[in-house]
């Protein structure tokens, strides 16, 4: 059954085109980011909104570029994005995604791509995961397109990257364990070396036979 917020694909498209076509007008750098930028490299197709990451300095010219194209403006409470909308589709303008700078560096990681005949820079896969599980928390863990992403792109992600950038939070490191357990990636290594030591203790006052 699908959720609330699933829509056509095609309307995701054609918002698509129109935000990137308003957003090079303006000369405003963007990103795809999101679910968008796994499936414009083979991952598995969305129906949820479409995500746009801009540096923060740009969010006013990329607001007024999206209205100028007659999109509706949307200020949230959240203070990471803002959104527009295209008729019934969501446009979100991401400008301080969870884990990552939006800067200059960020956008010069990401790929120049061919999508849906137009050629755009695509959010770094190692980025997009990183985004999203940076943004796990009790409140909204969600797996699924995680999974789905991971175990469609395997042999296209550095995984040492993701793992390293993303240990501080418990949600990507319970994540790893099930990637590992589905054999996506490898176990991690031990991050002490040498051979594990086991202390014998003995009751205070008795002795014991060396043992070997």
């Amino acid at each position: 059954m699908a959720s609330e917020d699933e829509q056509p694909f095609s309307d995701l498209e054609q918002a698509l085109k129109r935000s990137a076509a308003a957003l090079r007008r303006a000369g405003v750098p963007f990103l795809l980011g999101g679910s968008l930028a796994s499936w414009a490299r083979g991952g598995p197709e969305t129906r949820h909104d479409l995500d746009l990451m801009i540096k923060p300095e740009d969010v006013e010219r990329a607001v007024a570029a999206l209205e100028e194209a007659g999109m509706r403006f949307e200020d949230p409470p959240e203070e990471w994005l803002v959104k527009a909308w295209d008729g019934n589709t969501l446009v979100d303008l991401i400008f301080a995604p969870k884990g990552i700078p939006m800067d200059d560096e960020a956008l010069a990681r990401g790929e120049v791509l061919s999508v849906l005949g137009m050629e755009m820079r695509v959010m770094a896969l190692e980025d997009v995961l990183v985004t999203k599980l940076m943004a796990l928390s009790e409140h909204a863990l969600r797996y699924e397109s995680l999974l789905a992403i991971s175990r469609a792109l395997r042999e296209r992600i550095d995984w040492d990257d993701v793992r390293a950038r993303t240990g501080e939070s418990p949600f990507a490191r319970a994540f790893f364990v099930m990637l590992e357990g589905l054999g996506v990636v490898p176990e991690a290594k031990p991050t002490t070396g040498g051979e594990p030591r086991v202390r014998v203790l003995t009751p205070r006052g008795s002795t014991s036979a060396p043992v070997g």
